[in-house]
């Protein structure tokens, strides 16, 4: 199984958009792919027409009593999405009381990767949906994965918050003594507006070694697909979206075969 995390510590970034729209066009290629839902909004958990507020196992219940140990209970929590090749480990908005619940326990931030640990041979990607702040959450998300694909909005403001990712991104891999490799995709870009364009030049300029040099445009379509619980390529396989997050994809893929 592959594990990529898709996490930005702001929020209205694409993260959500990023993860269904890699993740169908990875079951497009016959790929078996699990979405993960950390995020104790539910964004991508309501995507998927499940209710964060009314499920009675959600990934906060691995937390406890070492659930992430039993395969049945995890299997039991796992949700369908709509394409058979793809599911969905739901969030519900109990995780925002976690940080206080597990404060202090050991182990808590290795409970994703021990879960998914227990699906290994079941699943050929993981994408992992992310809080847009750091805590025990984020932290599962950075110690179970292979690869960091940090979405960042092309407008001022964002610029912030993807200092700030970067920034824990190193502190994690200090403390971890790892290197994990990320790609910084530009998103929401809107070549008619000068915020976009200076926001992109900025990107390029300041983290040119780890920025994807192509970019996810703004398109209605995306938003669509989300309204009808579809992931985009079902909706409109040649969409302006779909085919950047086709070409991110390519781009993906090749750096993993480089590195083996």
């Amino acid at each position: 199984m592959r594990i990529w995390s898709i996490a930005n510590q702001k929020g209205g970034v694409g993260k959500t958009t990023s993860v269904v729209s890699l993740g169908g066009l990875l079951a497009e290629q016959g790929k078996r792919v699990l979405l993960v839902d950390l995020d104790p909004h539910g964004s991508l958990t309501s995507y998927f027409r499940q209710d964060p507020d009314s499920l009675d196992r959600s990934l906060y219940h691995l937390f406890f009593e070492q659930r992430y140990k039993d395969k049945d209970f995890v299997r039991s929590v796992i949700k369908p999405t709509s394409l058979d090749s793809v599911s969905l480990l739901p969030a519900t908005t109990s995780l925002a009381t976690l940080e206080r619940q597990v404060s202090g326990q050991d182990g808590m931030g290795l409970v994703l990767a021990r879960t998914l640990a227990q699906l290994w041979d079941e699943y050929d990607y993981a994408l992992l949906d992310t809080p847009p702040i750091l805590g025990v959450l984020l932290v599962n998300a950075l110690a179970a994965c292979q690869r960091l694909v940090i979405p960042t909005q092309t407008e001022h403001l964002a610029l912030k918050g993807l200092e700030r990712m970067v920034h824990t991104l190193k502190m994690v891999m200090r403390s971890q003594n790892r290197q994990l490799p990320f790609l910084i995709v530009p998103t929401l870009f809107d070549r008619r507006t000068l915020a976009s364009l200076t926001t992109l030049k900025e990107m390029r300029r300041t983290y040119h070694d780890s920025l994807w040099q192509e970019a996810i445009p703004v398109d209605t379509r995306l938003r669509d697909a989300s309204h009808d619980g579809l992931f985009p390529h079902q909706l409109d396989p040649q969409g302006r979206g779909v085919r950047a997050y086709r070409h991110l994809l390519g781009e993906i893929e090749a750096s993993e075969n480089e590195r083996g």
